[in-house]
């Protein structure tokens, strides 16, 4: 990598890992494996940097889905409970996140992977199933089937599921 390519991705880094994190959690549900996805994501990048350097946060981010696909395929290992999205700074809305966030624990991988695409990075439909190389059709049922179990699950999050959704 040349000094430049260093500085860019340097730049990028700095300008986009909080971004990148909070992604991360959510995908994966766990800090630790979190930063495990950005920095294998990451590494990714470094090595292409040359190739992605005009638009590398669609590329990390795409790495991130389909890595945090992978461990999930791979081990189909059992979640543990989750703690809040972001201890240091308490909300009033704290009781509501706690809800949420167990919630979206007890969803399969795949469930929890198209929510997140779909409502906290605000993808399409069609952008979400060309991130995660599934059928539209496939989106559009998991995000339904997703919703409903949330309902099930979490009846206190109505308002922020809705009932149309």
């Amino acid at each position: 990598m040349s000094t430049d390519d260093e500085a860019g991705f340097t730049d990028f880094v700095a300008a986009r890992q909080a971004a990148l994190s909070r992604t991360a959690y959510l995908l994966t549900g766990d800090h630790h494996l979190a930063q495990d996805l950005v920095q294998a994501a990451l590494m990714k990048a470094a090595r292409h940097w040359r190739r992605i350097h005009t638009s590398p946060e669609a590329y990390v981010r795409r790495a991130m889905y389909h890595q945090n696909i992978s461990w999930w395929r791979r081990r189909r290992f059992t979640e543990s409970g989750l703690g809040g999205l972001d201890r240091a700074a308490p909300t009033a809305d704290a009781d509501l996140r706690l809800s949420l966030d167990q919630a979206l624990a007890r969803l399969t991988h795949k469930q929890r992977t198209v929510l997140v695409l779909r409502f906290y990075e605000d993808l399409t439909e069609v952008e979400t199933a060309r991130a995660l190389s599934l059928s539209t059709s496939t989106v559009k049922s998991t995000t339904r089937q997703a919703l409903a179990r949330l309902r099930t699950l979490a009846p206190e999050l109505a308002e922020l599921i809705g009932a149309d959704a």
